[in-house]
C-alpha cells in the first residue's frame, strides 16, 4: 500500500532498496517523477534523452522495490502513467559497511550519483543566468566555508541545518505567491585531509 501522499518522510534506504535504486537513470527517473509529477515512460524518455523501453525498463524496476506506482487517473487508454511514491529518501551510512560486496558497491554507485547530480544543477544554474530575474540571482548562494570541528560538532551542525532548512517548508507556494519557485538546498559536511 502507498504511503500517504501528504507524507513528507522520506523512505529510509535498505540493502534491497539500495539495489533498486543505484542506477543513474532510476535516480534520474524518480527525480524527474518527483518534481514534475506523474508521466508517462515516454514523456520521461523524451525529458531525459532516453529510449523508451530503457525509461519503461526502469520505471519497472523502481515498482518492483515501492519506489514509484501506476498514477491510473492520468492514463487515456494504453497509456500507463507513473508517479513517485516517497517525497525522498534517507541514506544509512551504514550501507558503506554492509557485508555484501554488491551493497557496498550501490552505496558508492549512489552517493557518487548523488554528488553528480548536484553537480549538474548548479552546473545548470550557472550555465543559464539569463533565465531568471535579478531578485532570484540576488537571492542564490553559491558558498564554501571551512571549520575545525570534532564529528560530533560537525554531526551537531548539520542537525542545525536540516532544522532549519525543514523549517521553511510550506511557508509559501505558487498557490500563495507567484513568485514562489521550486528552490534546491545542497548540504555537503565531510573533513579534509589538510598539509
Amino acid at each position: 500500500m502507498p504511503d500517504d501522499p501528504e507524507d513528507l518522510s522520506p523512505r529510509v534506504l535498505d540493502a534491497r532498496s539500495l539495489r533498486g535504486l543505484a542506477h543513474p537513470l532510476r535516480m534520474a527517473l524518480l527525480n524527474a517523477l518527483r518534481r514534475g509529477g506523474p508521466a508517462t515512460a515516454s514523456q520521461l524518455a523524451v525529458k531525459l534523452g532516453e529510449s523508451s523501453g530503457a525509461t519503461s525498463y526502469h520505471l519497472r524496476q523502481l515498482a518492483a522495490h515501492g519506489f514509484v506506482e501506476d498514477a491510473p487517473e492520468h492514463g487515456k487508454g494504453r497509456e500507463r502513467w507513473w508517479r513517485a511514491v516517497h517525497k525522498g529518501v534517507q541514506f544509512d551510512d551504514a550501507l558503506h559497511k554492509d557485508p555484501d560486496p554488491a551493497v557496498r558497491g550501490a552505496a558508492d554507485l549512489f552517493m557518487h550519483e548523488v554528488a553528480n547530480i548536484h553537480t549538474q544543477e548548479v552546473g545548470t544554474w550557472l550555465g543559464n543566468p539569463g533565465d531568471w530575474s535579478d531578485e532570484w540571482s540576488r537571492s542564490s548562494d553559491l558558498s564554501d566555508m571551512t571549520l575545525s570541528l570534532t564529528p560530533e560538532l560537525a554531526l551537531d551542525l548539520i542537525t542545525k541545518m536540516h532544522e532549519l532548512v525543514d523549517s521553511y517548508r510550506g511557508r509559501t507556494s505558487a498557490e500563495d505567491s507567484p513568485a514562489a519557485e521550486t528552490v534546491r538546498v545542497h548540504t555537503h559536511v565531510f573533513p579534509i585531509h589538510t598539509d
